[in-house]
């Protein structure tokens, strides 16, 4: 049994006396403990050593006691998976030196055996699970196929994805091939996660705001609802979908336990498009933890009051920046266990 089961019960949609609260990204780049980590091996490497990707994602927890703790991982692992190479290069970002560009490109992408290829991540959950000793829960997550898409098409992160867009729209019969590998990659991947010991799943649709409301049905949440129908019945599922304000309505009715809402959409406009049945989890815009701690607290409460303690999750809109303060990601943590006190 887990002791702190607030993030769980939240999921469920049972009264709490305060919501939970985690941020997307606590584990990494904004705490000095990360920081010495990462100055002593590359990105993969601490995504790929066990030992390395459980101490990372426990670091938040020990400094802020978070209500779940998020397995230290990269969307990427995916594609690399797949027979896709990724680096990820220092100050730039995530490089594909071979980027998806034709239907030949897409035959040569594998389905491949998540249990083999990706076994590291299973043993990090299981390492995690054992630094963690049912204190809180463990998320597990995946990007979403659109998101994935991006970076296997673009080749590198990009402020508009045109290049992926323009591939969609070209070659709509390829485009829909590998979204569809990507998404039977990453059903089975996150069922082996929740076999380790994930407690609940997040899909991040990093990128799904760059598509028109139509598009957005065709291209993206065709897959991810797949990845929900798959894994609900196993775990609570909860679906992000940064600048999808548009599609909550269906997000609403999807089978998914909890959506997350960006900082662009205001709490009575997510309860009013999801219907006001559903967990949701936000909506912080993360810049804003530049603020004084004092501001930051005042303006949690706020938040809270605005979505209601019962049926949501205390969030960033999407993750933490590197250069926030220790002080002030501990004043946004502090403010959700301080309420109704």
């Amino acid at each position: 049994m887990i002791k702190n089961d607030l993030f769980l019960r939240a999921l469920k949609g049972e009264t709490v006396n305060r919501p939970p609260v985690w941020m997307m990204r606590q584990a990494g780049r904004y705490l000095p403990e990360f920081m010495e980590i990462k100055s002593k091996y590359d990105f993969f490497t601490r995504c790929q050593t066990p030992e390395l990707a459980s101490e990372i994602t426990v670091q938040p927890i020990r400094r802020y006691g978070m209500d779940a703790a998020i397995l230290f991982c990269d969307i990427l692992v995916i594609p690399q998976a797949m027979n896709i190479e990724v680096q990820m290069k220092p100050n730039f970002g995530p490089y594909l030196p071979n980027p998806i560009r034709s239907q030949k490109d897409v035959d040569n992408v594998i389905v491949p055996d998540v249990k083999d290829a990706l076994n590291y991540v299973y043993e990090a959950i299981k390492v995690t699970k054992e630094k963690l000793n049912d204190d809180i829960p463990l998320i597990g997550f995946a990007g979403s196929p659109w998101t994935i898409l991006c970076y296997c098409v673009q080749g590198q992160g990009s402020k508009n994805f045109d290049k992926a867009k323009e591939f969609c729209f070209t070659n709509p019969m390829a485009a829909h091939q590998l979204l569809q590998k990507i998404t039977d990659t990453t059903i089975a991947y996150l069922k082996e996660k929740v076999k380790a010991g994930c407690n609940a799943v997040q899909v991040f649709d990093s990128w799904g705001g760059m598509l028109s409301p139509v598009d957005y049905q065709e291209f993206s949440w065709q897959y991810i609802q797949q990845i929900i129908d798959a894994l609900k019945d196993e775990t609570p599922v909860i679906a992000f979908g940064k600048g999808c304000w548009f599609a909550l309505g269906d997000m609403a009715k999807s089978g998914a336990s909890a959506l997350g809402v960006d900082w662009t959409c205001s709490a009575k406009n997510a309860r009013y498009l999801t219907g006001g049945n559903i967990t949701l989890q936000g909506n912080f815009d993360p810049t804003r933890l530049f603020s004084p701690p004092a501001e930051i607290k005042k303006m949690v409460h706020q938040m809270i009051n605005d979505f209601g303690k019962d049926k949501y999750i205390v969030n960033l809109g999407h993750g933490i920046l590197p250069n926030i303060g220790l002080d002030n990601a501990k004043a946004f943590i502090d403010a959700v266990k301080e309420y109704g006190n």
